[in-house]
């Protein structure tokens, strides 16, 4: 009888050790996506020979192109993990700058920690918390990209805690490297980031001591509301000011879902420069970009777009090259862009 409960006892400590550790490998967890897009653009208010642009990051070139080709590998182990997201592609290089972290290969790299059920903390590379906009085309509505998303900076890298304060209130600090600087910082100066979050609306502040030189502030509020079951409205407004010097602009996203396969969208975007000299006659501009998206079986997005952008107080462009057919500068460009977008 003995021998029998001493048996029962070791063969329930042998299943509990195996559930324990069925527990333990349930909760790594691996996962892979990414997305793969292209596009062709053609100038409609100028010759796609002359070089025009509109001074707004990516899809800046004529004819067919390619995009950019993202993999994100993330690994999770109970209350830690990691995150490495590799670009390829015109696109990637310009997010990345083409030439910190690996040649312009790594768009993120960071890891975390679940410290309790309300904070995490983040170190690591990661793309920024400012702006409405973000650099994968497949999580933007609209392919081609706002002012105020390609002024701002793209990612950070630094340390970052997130706390959920409650079931709607949130807040995030961070502490980063200065603007731009996504590899290795030899200025000593760092940057200091806070978003929060309220019900799907932010509002992010960010400092930097040694962002180019100056003083960097930046002050970006980002959100949206839901007006109807098929009609949202985006809204994103940001003020920045590198001593002395800067941009502000607001940008409205109104966008309807006409099935569930098909929605349309505007964003309508001022922006400007500003700047303590009186004789300077700062450039402003007003975008009008029109887009459709359609979902072929939940994976692939066409995306046919028609953009304007006028100069409001100067000719020739803001960042970009705005210019006619006869390759002079104008007050105004427009283009047509068909974009096909792969998610994974």
């Amino acid at each position: 009888m003995k021998k029998i409960f001493t048996l029962t006892l070791l063969l329930m400590s042998i299943v509990l050790t195996a559930q324990d550790s069925t527990e333990a490998e349930a909760e790594k967890k691996f996962t892979l996506s990414g997305s793969v897009d292209a596009y062709y653009q053609t100038y409609i208010s100028a010759p796609d020979d002359v070089g025009a642009s509109f001074g707004t990051a990516f899809a800046d070139q004529t004819g067919f192109a390619f995009g950019m080709g993202n993999i994100i590998a993330s690994y999770e182990s109970g209350k830690v993990g990691a995150v490495l997201d590799l670009v390829t592609g015109p696109r990637g290089a310009s997010a990345t700058f083409n030439s910190d972290i690996v040649d312009g290969i790594v768009n993120q790299a960071y890891v975390y920690w679940n410290v309790s059920e309300t904070t995490t903390l983040t170190m690591g590379r990661f793309n920024t918390f400012l702006g409405y906009e973000v650099i994968a085309p497949a999580a933007n509505f609209n392919y081609s990209t706002s002012y105020l998303f390609s002024s701002g900076p793209f990612s950070h890298m630094g340390l970052k805690a997130d706390f959920a304060l409650s079931d709607d209130f949130s807040l995030m600090l961070a502490v980063m490297n200065p603007w731009d600087t996504n590899n290795t910082s030899t200025t000593g100066e760092y940057s200091f980031g806070a978003q929060l979050g309220y019900s799907g609306q932010y509002l992010n502040l960010y400092y930097d001591s040694g962002n180019n030189g100056g003083l960097g502030f930046e002050v970006d509020y980002t959100g949206g509301f839901d007006v109807s079951d098929e009609f949202f409205l985006g809204i994103n407004a940001a003020y920045n000011d590198n001593d002395g010097s800067g941009f502000y602009g607001a940008a409205l996203y109104p966008q309807y879902a006409t099935s569930d396969d098909f929605s349309i969208g505007l964003r309508g975007e001022y922006f400007a420069l500003h700047g303590d000299e009186d004789s300077v006659d700062y450039p402003s501009v007003i975008g009008l970009t029109l887009t459709g998206s359609y979902t072929v079986d939940s994976n692939l997005i066409i995306k046919p777009e028609f953009r304007l952008d006028s100069l409001t107080d100067a000719d020739g462009g803001i960042y970009g090259n705005v210019v006619d057919n006869d390759g002079l500068a104008a007050s105004s460009l427009s283009a047509f862009t068909l974009a096909a977008i792969y998610t994974f």
